[in-house]
């Protein structure tokens, strides 16, 4: 249904505006329109169905009514007209919640508007019933409800009531309470409130809001190495055989079973000789040694080939369509850097920085060195370089790779990542970026701001109940119209000293917090074994799978899995079932924005929950709670403190907690006694059922 708009002619020359650098306020003012990213000139961020609240401030001089209104603008430029409700009376803050149904570009603006109606009831009721103006009063409001009957479109039953209304406001022949009654009805409330007459309608600037699918916002992700899946090493020589796609994809049913969405593969490519990295990041490479796949290019080919002990584009393939069949997206690590034999060293030098003694220069971030990597320079040539990486991208998408995991994005210019995902969008809109970028918060910030639709994060080094409050909060709050966390406890290159001394009860822990903290968590192959020992003065695994294969005997874990010890080694694969299982039954872990976090006796202790945050997908009617002891050395009791109205109950209501993970269940009210730690469990996931 089309809204009336009634704005009066311009009364003023707005170019003098422009003379002092100002834009027009409009007639009813709307101002502070949010979210708006940079003011405005980035888009606002969701997934289909991801609820957030519009607001703005609208105000008028008087004190005539005013009110205001959400124009969703879908991609086929069709509105949606969503009333605002005032929040605090006297501050002027109107809010709506909004969602999008589909993905595509969509658009958001806030229309401020006099409200003829609201001021006429406001004043017929006070006056009428002084006996103040009566029937002029009266007649006033039947030709407003006239007005607004042949102004705004209606369905016949609308435009009949709001007839009979606009007569008996008219009709001497009843008293006066009841002619006053007609115009003030609820129904007659109510059809004015679904499609008001709107006078001066003046209107914010058009906002613009990107709507993308599920997968960008929540999903498990499991990361594996191909060629150690699967690899062998012979016994009397000690040389490996490398694992290959074909191999890789048998362990697609075991990631597929765990409950992952997507599996991440690190780089595939071949891999240069050139100042090769040996075990545990050696300057000397053996000859046998493997090297570090983020070293890309050699003889065999560069970005856009793959390793030939791997498999060809054919194995290739049947991997993606394994991964497919499993229900398993695959992700693909996009590293843009070049070993020193990589093909564009001599083909594409202007690719790279020139030293002045003729050498192209490798990676450094002093006082580290990257002897065995070439960094690409997109200034020399931006025009050639920007066109070399977007033929590379759609090599690997006509291959069926939909998600890019981007390595050290932030060492390239964020401009270039902004045309990058805004030409891929254009015909693969289906396209997700991860930013794997542990550096400062405002490049993190502006590179999600360019497009990525997701960010790795500092959630491995939070590791106390107030830094996890404080942060969540952080990227929950205006952050997430832009940016999406991907919560990870350990990589291939970060394992942190809270991982390497708690212990099976730290793997737990992590585990469970990221999976419910954010919709997006990730795990490295091997987590299920609780891998913790670190290079001596690094924060990393010794033995590091990057310099070199791993076969991991998947087959010896214990079924039945759990932090007792099968064969020498914890098996956690089941405890990440679990999780993910969790994770696809609530539909509130779903979502980012839904966050709340309760109190604590003991500082130890992080208490959230999760409530809302989509349309149509029972989420309102889904409450996840979790208590977690951040102690992995002991054991420790505390009484925890809920906010009850933000579980969805009373103060004085108690609820039945049912601990998903253990299947125990007990009666909780607002304050509770709980008992987590090393030899127990650390944390309790509890969904919450009103008694």
């Amino acid at each position: 249904m089309t809204e009336q708009r009634r704005s009066p002619s311009d009364p003023i020359d707005r170019s003098v505006l422009e003379l002092v650098g100002q834009q027009p306020i409009g007639r009813i003012p709307v101002q502070d329109v949010r979210p708006a990213v940079d003011g405005g000139a980035r888009p606002t961020k969701s997934v289909v169905a991801e609820v957030f609240t519009v607001s703005a401030t609208v105000f008028r001089e008087g004190h005539d009514a005013v009110n205001a209104t959400c124009v969703l603008t879908d991609p086929d430029g069709v509105e949606q007209h969503l009333p605002m409700r005032l929040m605090n009376p006297g501050l002027d803050l109107w809010e709506t919640e909004v969602h999008a149904d589909r993905q595509g570009i969509w658009h958001y603006r806030v229309e401020g508007w006099s409200d003829p109606y609201g001021t006429w009831f406001h004043d017929a009721v006070i006056k009428v019933e002084a006996g103040v103006d009566v029937e002029l009063m009266l007649e006033e409001g039947a030709r407003m409800l006239e007005r607004a009957r042949d102004e705004v479109d209606r369905s016949p039953a609308q435009a009949e009531l709001l007839t009979d209304a606009a007569t008996a406001l008219r009709d001497t022949d009843r008293p006066v309470p009841a002619r006053l009654a007609a115009g003030t009805d609820p129904d007659i409330r109510d059809v004015l409130s679904a499609h008001p007459l709107r006078d001066m309608v003046s209107p914010s600037a058009d906002l613009t809001w990107w709507v993308e699918r599920p997968l960008a916002l929540y999903g498990a992700w499991y990361e594996i190495f191909p060629r150690s899946e699967g690899a062998t090493q012979d016994p009397d020589t000690g040389l490996w055989t490398s694992g290959t796609f074909a191999t890789a994809a048998e362990r697609l049913p075991a990631v597929a079973a765990m409950g992952f969405d997507v599996v991440y593969l690190t780089p595939v490519h071949p891999i240069g000789r050139v100042n090769r990295k040996g075990r545990n990041n050696t300057l000397g490479a053996g000859e046998h040694d493997p090297g570090s796949p983020y070293a890309i290019g050699a003889a065999e080919g560069g970005h856009d080939a793959l390793h030939p002990d791997l498999g060809d584009f054919d194995d290739f393939d049947a991997f993606v369509a394994r991964a497919e069949q499993e229900g398993l997206a695959v992700a693909m690590d996009l590293a843009l850097q070049a070993a020193p034999d990589h093909p564009w060293a001599t083909e594409r030098p202007e690719l790279f920085t020139t030293r002045a003694d003729g050498t192209i220069a490798y990676a450094e971030n002093p006082p580290k060195k990257y002897q065995d990597i070439y960094p690409l320079n997109f200034d020399n040539d931006p025009a050639g370089s920007y066109a070399e990486m977007r033929r590379v991208i759609q090599v690997w998408i006509d291959h069926g790779v939909t998600i890019f995991r981007v390595d050290n994005p932030h060492t390239k210019p964020v401009e270039f990542w902004q045309w990058l995902i805004a030409d891929v969008a254009v015909d693969h809109p289906e396209v997700i970026w991860l930013a794997e970028a542990f550096t400062k918060p405002a490049m993190m910030h502006t590179l999600a701001k360019a497009g990525f639709q997701q960010s790795y994060t500092y959630y491995a080094w939070r590791n106390e109940a107030w830094e996890l409050r404080e942060y969540v909060a952080e990227l929950a709050g205006d952050a997430a119209t832009y940016m999406r966390p991907s919560f990870w406890p350990t990589t291939h290159d970060i394992l942190t000293p809270y991982m390497q001394f708690g212990g099976p009860t730290a793997f737990t822990l992590r585990a469970a917090l990221a999976a419910t903290l954010v919709p997006t968590y990730g795990i490295y192959s091997g987590y299920e074994h609780c891998e913790h020992v670190a290079r001596p003065g690094a924060e990393e695994q010794i033995d590091n799978e990057k310099y070199e294969f791993k076969n991991r005997r998947w087959d010896l874990d214990s079924p039945d899995g759990g932090t007792g010890l099968a064969h020498g080694r914890p098996n956690l694969a089941p405890y990440l079932t679990k999780l993910n299982r969790i994770r696809r039954e609530h539909p509130s872990l779903h979502w980012l924005r839904n966050i709340t976090f309760h109190a604590a006796d003991d500082e130890n202790f992080l208490v959230f929950s999760k409530r809302g945050g989509g349309a149509g997908d029972d989420s309102e009617h889904d409450t996840v709670l979790v208590i977690a002891n951040l102690d992995p050395h002991a054991v420790r009791e505390t009484t925890i403190h809920l906010d009850m109205p933000a579980l969805g109950l009373d103060w004085q209501d108690g609820f039945v907690a049912q601990e998903l993970v253990t299947g125990q269940q007990w009666h909780w009210g607002e304050h509770n006694y709980v008992r987590l730690g090393v030899g127990v469990e650390p944390v309790h996931i509890v969904s919450v059922r009103r008694v």
